[in-house]
Parts: structure tokens; C-alpha cells; sequence
């Protein structure tokens, strides 16, 4: 099984069940940037209580690995879960969003794109994996979430609301970052 398989497993079963969700991370950085290697699916999901039977049911074992207790108290307690795939060694991080007025946001700005020949999910926009890769470098510092933003930006380049970025970056306090990413990216043109 390959991530963009173990994805649309996923996508099959959130539509199914109506949960609103949205692809993220590496997956959706790969969507809209530079091709790298990932072996981990990340999605946003806003499972709720009354469908956690449904899904967990959908990912029966053992081709998967999905604890049931896991998911209700990342329900609960707007955390994550995972959904293991053990033959392939493939996991699905499931993210439960909190709230935020950007997450509320981000669920609502999602864009469809394709994932294999005939299935299509839907992706974080753009600008919105943009963000989130700001968040994790101020968390973290790796210099890969800066490779990965400037590979969008240079991908997408005019179809990039850099408004809609810099009004979350205000709000997120991450204008530094943003301005550093748009400095190296005008020295590297």
C-alpha cells in the first residue's frame, strides 16, 4: 500500500460518513510544492462522538491497527489519533481540530485535488499549508519546513493569496518568519 492508497481509504470513509476533513503535512506540501518521499498521511478530521463506531469499524483488524479508546478520548480532548496500517508500515495521523478561528478557517478554505487516477480528497489550501509549515519552524526550527514553504510559493507563485498569509501571520505572530521566507525567496531569484 502507498500513502496516496492509505489516504484515499480514509477519504472513502470520511465521505461516507459526511466528517468534514482536510489532507495536510507532507501530502498536502507535496500537492502544491516540490515531489519528496513521505511515509506518513496527515489528515484534520472533525469526527464527533455519535460516528466514532462507524469509523472505527472501518478500519477493521487486522489489516489495521486503530484503537477504539484512542479515538474517543482524541475526541474528546481535541488531540490526534493513528491509524496504523501494519503490512505496509504506513500510518494515518488523524488530527482533531480545536477550534481556533484558523482552524475554522482552514476547514472551510479546503481545495479538491487528485490523488490517484480516479479519486480526488480534499487538500489545506495552498496558504493555509503555508501557515502551519511557519508554525512548525517556529516550533521546531527545521530548515525543512522552510524548503517545503518555498517550493509551494515558487510552484504556485501569482495563485498565492500572500494577503490572506500575511493577515494569519500577524494574527499567528509568525511575520518574522514570512518575512524571512519572502527575503530568500527574492535573493534566490
Amino acid at each position: 500500500m502507498e500513502p496516496s492508497e492509505l489516504l484515499e481509504r480514509l477519504v472513502i470513509v470520511a465521505e461516507r460518513l459526511r466528517i468534514p476533513y482536510l489532507t495536510v503535512g507532507s501530502m498536502a506540501t507535496i500537492s502544491f510544492g516540490d515531489p519528496r518521499l513521505t511515509n506518513d498521511v496527515d489528515v484534520v478530521i472533525d469526527l464527533r462522538q455519535n460516528q466514532i463506531e462507524q469509523f472505527c469499524a472501518s478500519f477493521p483488524a487486522p489489516e489495521f491497527y486503530l484503537s477504539k479508546s484512542a479515538v474517543e478520548s482524541a475526541v474528546i480532548r481535541k488531540r490526534q489519533f493513528n491509524i496504523i496500517h501494519p503490512s505496509s508500515g504506513l500510518k494515518i495521523d488523524c488530527i482533531l481540530p480545536t477550534g481556533t478561528a484558523f482552524d475554522v478557517s482552514q476547514l472551510k478554505r479546503g481545495v479538491r485535488q487528485t490523488i490517484l487516477e480516479n479519486r480526488t480528497a480534499i487538500f489545506s489550501s495552498p496558504e493555509d499549508v503555508i501557515i502551519k509549515k511557519m508554525e512548525y519552524f517556529r516550533e521546531g526550527g527545521s530548515e525543512k519546513h522552510l524548503r517545503d514553504i518555498t517550493g509551494v510559493l515558487k510552484l504556485q507563485g501569482d495563485k498565492i493569496d500572500r494577503a490572506y498569509i500575511l493577515s494569519w501571520a500577524e494574527r499567528l505572530e509568525l511575520t518574522p518568519i514570512w518575512e524571512m521566507i519572502e527575503t530568500r525567496l527574492k535573493e534566490s531569484n
